[in-house]
């Protein structure tokens, strides 16, 4: 957190400066409530003021700060402590009041209490913007029986997850998890999705930005970093980094310091990070797109997500839990339902909830039959998760050994025996189909 201190007392600035920068603040004091005013410019999360000052008095001060910077906490402190200060003060807008002297660590305490109920607010304020709600995560095949155990036993650690799947199985909805069952519950939980901003954008919305850092930077602003401290970070699409940001995550994630574009004031932040990608990143990481220190440091503990051909028996469990969301309760019809347990789903559970959602328009309000469904390549008769349509042969044995080698956990006897040819055969395929252990 970014803290400044107005006393007229030299020494107590110096004092209460030193003390907070031990929990990793950086903090700036003065002496005057006009020099205090000037600095707000530069971008601060606390102001702490004494409320007798030459000029400008810490209840004046409090106002006009509030006044400009509508979201800056202010924690007053005075000798002459009376309820009529503490009422105007609280009035005025004051986060909290105390009286000197005063233990430093009682300080401090205030400080961190400030700091938690700015985080709060902070992600009530980006749920809000449009942030994706949370959602259960549906499915009780044995695919995601496993999920739910990794979950359960990351989610008490602070260990760096890695999150690996398709476009469309839930990859969010995985990291939200782990934040509800870890230790940083009640801390802000922080999404970005690295593919949808410029390499500009990305490293002023990841590390923040001082005041005319760049044109257009008419004030400073803190990153996703400062937003999730205390929390967890979550950043989709890791794989879309650019290097020179790949160097500043890595440093972010070893020091536990970021520096704001533009700045020079190094910031402690204490964050869990989840990452989360559809491409493969040892792969790139043997071609030098992605840093390998980094990938290392990220995928302490991968998970890897099924795809929903590979977990089809939770459609029906999926097509209820849409229903429920939407409120739709005219239901299914037999063969429409066994439509959608039979297509190939290439874009996942999101493209199934696309295809309910326009097929829940057409039916307006009925139950839903095969007629209100669009052409979803079906699967031929027995070939279970192996769906045709456009599929070439190749992606069809692809699909299939990875399916078994997935539901064998990466065994290749048991795998080989499922697909009913030998071990050795199954290496010599994984090899022509460029199958890798990290795909499975």
């Amino acid at each position: 957190m970014r803290i400044i201190i107005a006393d007229d007392e030299p020494r107590m600035g110096f004092l209460l400066a030193s003390r907070l920068e031990t929990d990793g603040h950086f903090v700036k004091a003065v002496t005057d409530g006009n020099d205090a005013l000037s600095e707000l410019v530069n971008g601060y999360d606390l102001l702490i003021t004494d409320l007798k000052m030459p000029d400008m008095n810490g209840v004046e001060l409090l106002s006009k700060s509030k006044g400009i910077y509508p979201e800056l906490r202010v924690i007053l402190m005075t000798a002459y402590a009376s309820v009529d200060t503490a009422i105007s003060a609280m009035k005025a807008g004051a986060e909290d009041y105390i009286v000197k002297p005063f233990p430093l660590d009682e300080m401090a305490r205030l400080v961190k209490k400030a700091d938690s109920s700015r985080k709060l607010d902070q992600e009530v304020q980006f749920r809000r913007g449009g942030e994706i709600e949370e959602v259960l995560i549906v499915g009780d095949s044995a695919p995601m029986r496993e999920i739910f155990e990794f979950i359960d036993k990351v989610a008490p650690t602070d260990a760096s997850v890695l999150i690996l799947g398709e476009s469309g199985t839930g990859k969010e909805l995985v990291a939200r998890a782990i934040h509800r069952k870890s230790r940083r519950l009640k801390g802000p939980f922080i999404a970005v999705n690295c593919a949808s901003l410029s390499k500009s954008l990305l490293e002023s919305e990841l590390f923040g930005h001082e005041k005319g850092a760049f044109t257009g930077a008419h004030k400073a602003k803190p990153g996703r970093f400062e937003l999730a401290d205390g929390g967890t970070l979550f950043l989709d699409e890791i794989g879309e980094l650019p290097s020179g940001i790949q160097a500043k995550l890595l440093r972010a994630l070893q020091d536990g310091i970021i520096n704001r574009v533009g700045g020079v004031n190094p910031i402690k932040v204490d964050i869990r990070l989840i990452t989360a990608t559809n491409r493969n990143l040892k792969k790139e990481m043997t071609s030098g797109v992605f840093r390998e220190d980094l990938y290392f440091r990220l995928a302490v503990f991968p998970i890897q997500l099924p795809a929903l051909i590979e977990r089809r028996e939770d459609i029906p469990a999926l097509v209820e839990h849409f229903f429920s969301k939407q409120g739709y309760s005219a239901g299914v019809a037999d063969a429409a339902l066994n439509e959608l347990e039979n297509a190939r789903w290439r874009g996942n559970v999101r493209e199934l909830f696309n295809v309910l959602e326009r097929a829940t328009i057409l039916a307006g309000g009925e139950k839903i039959e095969l007629k209100h469904l669009p052409p979803l390549g079906e699967t031929e008769p027995g070939a279970a998760g192996v769906y045709v349509g456009r599929m070439t042969l190749e992606d069809m044995e692809r699909t299939a050994i990875l399916s078994a080698l997935r539901r064998s956990r990466g065994n290749k006897t048991e795998a080989a025996k499922a697909l009913g040819i030998t071990r050795r055969m199954i290496y010599s395929r994984m090899k022509k189909l460029n199958i890798s252990d990290e795909d499975v």
